[in-house]
């Protein structure tokens, strides 16, 4: 059985910088809700571009939120995931970022809105020994 790791705040960090595309978890009146999205960083939060009446800005803003982002190899059997918690906050108008800093909708449809997860705590695992999981083909930088 492959064995379970710890991943320290920095990995954590460090993985969730380089990734694009995730899942966003969050509390509606009809129960739970984990969204995939495409996301970018911007300073100490995740970002995502959303439309102004969506799920994710009528639910997020003001409220506890989770986003998940991982990497596995399933053929090694090994993987990691990261959770960052945190408040949301949706701006209607968001300031111009780099593009780097800014998340690129794939979705159609107008997502002008954005909502932000200001992480205040970051959380993450690995299962599985070898490989290096900052080098993850799901990784931005295996992509880019």
């Amino acid at each position: 059985m492959p064995a379970l790791h710890e991943l320290d705040p920095v990995q954590c960090e460090r993985l969730l910088r380089r990734g694009t595309f995730g899942r966003v978890g969050l509390c509606t009146p009809r129960g739970p809700v984990i969204l995939p999205v495409n996301y970018a960083i911007h300073e100490d939060a995740v970002v995502i571009r959303t439309t102004a009446d969506g799920t994710l800005a009528r639910y997020g803003h003001g409220r506890r939120l989770v986003f998940e982002v991982d990497g596995v190899e399933e053929d090694r059997w090994r993987g990691w995931s990261v959770l960052a918690h945190g408040r949301g906050i949706v701006v209607a108008d968001p300031a111009p970022r780099p593009p780097g800093e800014r998340a690129r909708p794939w979705a159609g449809g107008d997502r002008t809105a954005e909502l932000r997860l200001a992480w205040t705590e970051l959380t993450g695992r690995r299962i599985g020994s070898g490989g290096d999981p900052e080098a993850s083909m799901y990784s931005r930088r295996a992509v880019e």
